[in-house]
């Protein structure tokens, strides 16, 4: 039987059995007033038909093979280099794994990343994640760059709308992010690199599983236009979840072009994503445990809750030799509307039914970034790197702020529509991050690699808020405005040294010191607060060792670092609202390993482990009026154990599978480290069979179905999301051409 004939008597039975029929009619509320829906499951076949003939009657399009090369990375440096080499922890995951392994998901992406753990989920979303990196769970410190763009501008990671169809690689860096990138994050910088428009293939791909989500995808390189090559990748992505009333839809459309013209290269990025999210509640803790009143997947949100966006995302880049070096100019334009409708309980004992807070919420965002540097190669050992950037953001906030009544299980909640408005805050954010940077990397010897980096960095913002009456009359105040300068220098030097080599097996040790600051997050929640915080600052140290061997079969790396962390930015509650302030000190300390061993083309076996010891410093709280000192307590929902093994067989022919086990230790849920959360372990695995372009799979996660609380609310009090349920899903994925 022919590899088709095959693919054909596969697919049949996937459409009766691994995919639900029952019919999906939730549309996808935007607020550009249009809606978005998907055909029924039972049509996703004859849907995948359409995008089959559409590419098969599509032109063919010589798509580049990509060259044999060793592994490099571009976040720490923006010029190609081996990690091995670099100063810095920084891992890669190619994106064939990604999709041989059907990671669809950050969660799944990194889940075999050193020293990473992402929480699914958050105040974001369903849509959203929560990364761990040295020991630091924030929604905000870290950098999330896609295709070399900061993705969420001058303000927040955006997460929901990070779609990882189409990816030649991720690369993670651990730290602050490099000189090249400015005053954006502390504990690491997360870079999502899409294929290029001249290495995209032509696939598609559709998913079925647990709770009635399916996906679909379709990647396509498309005829060039001279030498100006072009690809385009669109999904659509309906996800549910086991917890009531929660999910997301999720469409995006991406097009890449790029090309040489007379005057040097030329690139364009369109980007377009529609979030559409039915938000899920956090589990409210009483005392050191989570409450006992409130049901596993109880949802306390307004019956019309929402966390939509649309976001439209420009980039057009362009380089040239010059100076005896390569000058790139890169522009983006990005804007984001949010919807927000959701609420949060108050404080227990939760056995009755219980008053909530929520509010309905309009947020628009404006981004322009602007990067310009010159690489230019002075001798044969000595590389400069000179370039200014600017990321320019403003944002708006309109909020209805009211109070509801829900039962401890959810059940026949309010629609908000029909709740009087208390209060109505207005909040408008003005921020400009400007930097003058400089990096050095210079190879006095073959053994022998420096880098050094300096940036200027002048932040401004300007920030108004005002609290309109609600339908009462009551409930205003006085317009607050304030605004914020700083001019800050920083840098890093980095050295690394090659200790022992034999052809292409290595070892080398490496150190660094990193010196930044970060200029207060603002969430743009429910309250309007006008009073602009301080810098975070952080100083880190870091050294380790890093090793190739067998002809580069086998890795691996052991490292640690030191992090001082001050005038740390937390959430907090002010007269019993969320609220953000300056509080004290942290110290990160942290000793993490890898290693990595390639049993022939096709199989691997992966570990990690990570001991990390997130610590208060001189670090005053707060509590119902009483200040306590929390020096030498854990940071809360940190944990001090992480560790994964992952056995992976990946050919690119006939069957492969994986096994990745995950283990986090026990960490505190709050700061007084009064409640302790048991550690847990997460097991995931998937099997499938390629014949030929054709490929079928079964892939199932948190197969031990683990609940445990992942990631704090900074909305609700004292409340926390959990683990999402185990699913299973099944994927038919075809691929057009060689």
């Amino acid at each position: 039987m022919s590899c088709a004939a095959l693919a054909g008597r596969l697919a049949a039975p996937a459409s009766r059995q691994g995919v639900s029929r029952r019919p999906l009619r939730r549309r996808l509320p935007l607020s550009s007033n249009w809606a978005l829906s998907m055909p029924r499951p039972r049509h996703t076949l004859a849907l995948m038909g359409f995008l089959c003939a559409y590419a098969a009657a599509a032109p063919a399009v010589d798509v580049a093979p990509p060259a044999v090369r060793e592994t490099v990375q571009v976040t720490a440096t923006r010029v190609a280099a081996d990690p091995l080499e670099v100063p810095v922890s920084i891992q890669v995951i190619a994106g064939t794994e990604l999709e041989r392994r059907h990671a669809t998901t950050l969660s799944q992406a990194l889940s075999l990343t050193m020293g990473v753990a992402v929480a699914p989920g958050g105040d974001g979303g369903p849509a959203s994640a929560v990364p761990e990196i040295m020991g630091l769970r924030e929604f905000d410190a870290f950098l999330l760059v896609v295709d070399g763009v900061p993705w969420g501008g001058a303000f927040n990671p955006d997460l929901a709308t990070l779609d990882l169809t189409n990816v030649e690689r991720i690369e993670i860096l651990r730290g602050a992010a490099p000189v090249l990138y400015g005053a954006t994050s502390f504990i690491g910088v997360i870079h999502v690199i899409h294929r290029a428009a001249d290495a995209t293939p032509r696939v598609a791909r559709v998913t079925g599983g647990s709770y009635g989500s399916f996906d679909t995808a379709m990647f396509s390189a498309l005829p060039a236009l001279g030498d100006f090559k072009q690809s385009l990748s669109v999904s659509f992505t309906d996800n549910r979840y086991r917890d009531h009333r929660s999910g997301f839809k999720r469409g995006h459309v991406l097009y890449r072009g790029a090309g040489d013209t007379r005057w040097g290269k030329l690139r364009l990025d369109f980007d377009a994503t529609m979030v559409g999210q039915d938000p899920a509640s956090p589990h409210p803790r009483v005392g050191k445990t989570l409450s006992p009143f409130i049901p596993l997947d109880a949802n306390h949100n307004p019956r019309d809750a929402r966390q939509d966006e649309d976001r439209y995302h420009l980039v057009a880049g362009h380089s040239l030799a010059a100076f005896s070096g390569e000058w790139t100019t890169t522009v983006a334009v990005t804007h984001a509307q949010r919807s927000n409708l959701k609420g949060f309980l108050r404080e227990g004992p939760f056995d009755v039914p219980v008053t909530a807070d929520g509010f309905a919420q309009e947020v628009g965002e404006t981004d322009v970034y602007f990067a310009s540097h010159l690489a230019q190669q002075v001798r044969d050992d000595l590389q400069l790197i000179v370039g200014a950037d600017e990321l320019y953001g403003k944002g708006r906030m309109h909020s209805n702020n009211f109070e509801y009544v829900v039962s401890p299980d959810g059940s026949h909640p309010p629609r908000a529509r029909a709740i009087t408005v208390d209060e109505r805050p207005r909040l408008t954010d003005l921020r400009s991050f400007t930097g003058l940077y400089g990096q050095a990397i210079w190879s006095p010897a073959p053994r022998w690699r420096l880098e050094l980096g300096t940036r200027l960095n002048v932040t401004y913002e300007k920030r108004s808020a005002l609290v309109k009456p609600g339908d009462a009359g009551s409930g205003g105040g006085a317009p607050i405005s304030s605004h914020r300068n700083d001019t800050r220098g920083g840098g890093s030097a980095g050295l690394s040294f090659r200790a022992w080599s034999e052809g292409r097996d290595a070892v080398w040790l490496f150190t660094s010191y990193r010196n930044t600051f970060k200029p207060a997050a603002i969430d743009f929640g429910p309250e309007a607060e006008g009073d602009i915080l301080k810098p975070e600052d952080a100083e880190t140290v870091e050294a380790g060792l890093k090793g190739a061997h067998a002809g580069g079969r086998f890795t691996w790396e052991l490292s640690g670092f030191h992090m001082q962390f001050s005038n740390v930015v937390v959430a907090t509650r002010r007269n019993g609202l969320p609220a953000l302030a300056n509080v004290g000190r942290e110290t990160l300390d942290g000793v993490e390993a890898e290693a990595a061993w390639h049993l022939g083309d096709a199989a691997q076996i992966r570990a990690t482990y990570a001991f990390h010891d997130a610590e208060f410093g001189d670090y005053l709280a707060d509590f119902d009026g009483t200040v306590q000192q929390l020096e030498g307590n854990r940071v809360e929902m940190s944990a001090r154990h992480l560790a994964g093994l992952g056995l992976l067989y990946l050919p690119a022919q006939g069957v492969n599978a994986n096994l990745i086990a995950q283990y986090t230790g026990s960490r505190f849920l709050d700061k007084r480290n009064t409640a302790r959360a048991g550690a847990y372990a997460l097991l995931s695995a998937g099997v499938g069979y390629r014949c030929g372009s054709a490929e079928i799979r079964v892939d199932a996660y948190n197969l031990t179905n683990q609940r445990n609380p992942v990631a704090e609310s900074e909305l609700g009090d004292a409340q926390y999301y959990r683990l999402p349920a185990r699913t299973v899903i099944g994927t038919l994925v075809y691929q057009f051409g060689d």
